[in-house]
């Protein structure tokens, strides 16, 4: 089932392009010529909070550009899909990005698609420049006002399958006030591992509880019919870089 076995059903988990990777701060390039990160989340419209199985997702009405990330690396607007996170059973480990060696116990992925240049998210997926990602550590702290009534609705989606309406949810509140961020060219994290993602790691992560962090692994792989397994320690290790040059947007 795990990371170390997806390369015998996908052979591209071996690819030149994978993620997440290990982030070396200082041989990350500073590059002028990145514009700053600009995520226009004002008009989003949540639809849905589910249990896929090996996380819990937030999904979103992507049919424009209204909510949606430009600048940066991007010659195009990303549009907004969904949301998900990856954490550890114990805060020692939990996130898929790992800054000098030292993971986060817990990584929020906002998954955005090239909706100008491909006619929807499938075709997007399978390109190499069809989706951007954002990625964002969470570290424990105090509570994250903006993360309760994430967590509160957790319960909800306890089983692997199930799924609830979860509206006027705007992750904008998910965000750390500097937007500095690494970028570089890599993977979906999951099967089926395509190499169609530019990546945004933001340089600061964002605080939540103890306690909230324990919702999330209240949630099950499992199905409701079967023997209940804890959902925790769902993040791929970090992936040979393979020659990728990891830029930056600020000066270290």
């Amino acid at each position: 089932e795990g990371p170390s076995e997806w390369h015998k059903s996908y052979p591209i988990a071996q690819g030149s392009r994978q993620s997440p990777i290990d982030i070396v701060s200082a041989r990350a390039v500073y590059d002028p010529n990145l514009k700053p990160l600009i995520i226009s989340y004002e008009s989003c419209t949540s639809l849905s909070i589910s249990n896929t199985g090996h996380s819990v997702m937030v999904e979103f009405e992507d049919t424009d550009d209204k909510a949606a990330i430009s600048g940066g690396p991007f010659q195009n607007p990303f549009r907004l899909k969904q949301f998900h996170f990856h954490w550890g059973r114990t805060h020692s480990q939990g996130s898929e990005h790992t800054i000098d060696g030292k993971p986060f116990p817990c990584e929020l992925h906002l998954v955005h698609w090239n909706g100008r240049k491909y006619a929807t998210f499938g075709e997007a997926v399978a390109a190499p420049d069809g989706l951007a990602v954002v990625g964002v550590f969470l570290e424990i702290g105090k509570e994250h006002a903006g993360m309760n009534r994430l967590t509160d609705a957790l319960y909800m989606v306890k089983f692997k399958g199930t799924k609830a309406q979860f509206g006027s949810f705007n992750p904008k509140c998910l965000l750390p006030l500097s937007l500095d961020y690494w970028t570089y060219l890599g993977s979906l994290t999951t099967p089926p591992l395509n190499e169609s993602v530019t990546w945004i790691v933001l340089k600061e992560p964002i605080r939540i509880s103890e306690k909230q962090l324990e919702k999330f692994r209240m949630l099950l792989f499992t199905s409701e019919e079967d023997q209940r397994i804890q959902m925790a320690n769902n993040f791929r290790p970090p992936q040979p870089l393979k020659g990728r040059v990891v830029r930056a947007s600020f000066k270290a």
